[in-house]
């Protein structure tokens, strides 16, 4: 698989402690919608025992300008290397990989469990879809604790507005109705069952936390979710 240099072009911050970084596409890259990169810093001035290279979700989707990878910033000798480069910066490319994508068969929606810094892949299955006009109907479960912690927020309830086969809902753990005007509380059966009529039709896509991705493979199992129709993706560490 080639390998690239490509050059920081932007960075900003997208929800609390967690920001988006832009670099460039690099002629004739491709890569489908969920899939990820690994990204090496070059030459570094501080490292730690976690190394150089991390593995990012491609936020962006196929069809944009730029690659953008989007991280919860924690204390990290990668972290705050990556925070303090300026643009024009150098990073070592190495793409695609990974099979967290939508399927096929556009008889068969998808239904999207996430939770913090896993709807990463999601955004540029969603706007990928809504920009193709095509693909399964999709419904989007987006756990978070407060609203100032969810990713993407407004662009995935806009994307609706693009996609009348897409659904947002917002799921907001530590906010009552007068901070969080969607649902609230912990994703449970009675949940889903309000959102998607016949839990036994769709392709359940997971994405977040470990604690949290089996706790929803849980819920899917006891909502008699056929194992086959379950595809998961963990983030571990950030």
């Amino acid at each position: 698989m080639p390998i690239y240099q490509v050059k920081l072009l932007d960075r900003e911050e997208v929800a609390a402690d967690t920001m988006a970084f832009w670099v460039e596409k690099p002629t004739g890259f491709t890569y489908k919608p969920g899939q990820f990169a690994d990204f090496t810093l070059a030459d570094p001035p501080e490292t730690d025992a976690e190394g150089n290279i991390r593995g990012f979700s491609l936020a962006s989707a196929p069809y944009e300008e730029h690659l953008m990878f989007t991280t919860r910033m924690r204390d990290t000798a990668f972290k705050r290397v990556l925070k303090k480069l300026p643009a024009g910066a150098e990073l070592t490319l190495d793409a695609p990989y990974g099979s967290f994508t939508l399927h096929h068969n556009e008889s068969v929606p998808a239904v999207f469990l996430t939770g913090g810094i896993g709807v990463t892949p999601v955004r540029s299955i969603v706007l990928q879809a809504a920009h193709d006009h095509s693909g399964p109907r999709i419904t989007l479960f987006d756990c978070n604790r407060r609203r100032e912690e969810a990713v993407f927020l407004e662009e995935l309830t806009e994307a609706q507005n693009q996609n009348p086969n897409y659904k947002f809902i917002g799921v907001m753990t530590r906010a009552d109705k007068s901070q969080w005007p969607g649902e609230t509380g912990h994703l449970t059966a009675d949940m889903l069952r309000k959102y998607v009529s016949d839990l036994s039709r769709p392709i359940f896509y997971v994405a977040g936390p470990r604690e949290m991705v089996g706790a929803m493979r849980a819920l899917l199992t006891e909502c008699n979710v056929d194992e086959d129709n379950i595809r998961t993706e963990e983030f571990s560490g950030y």
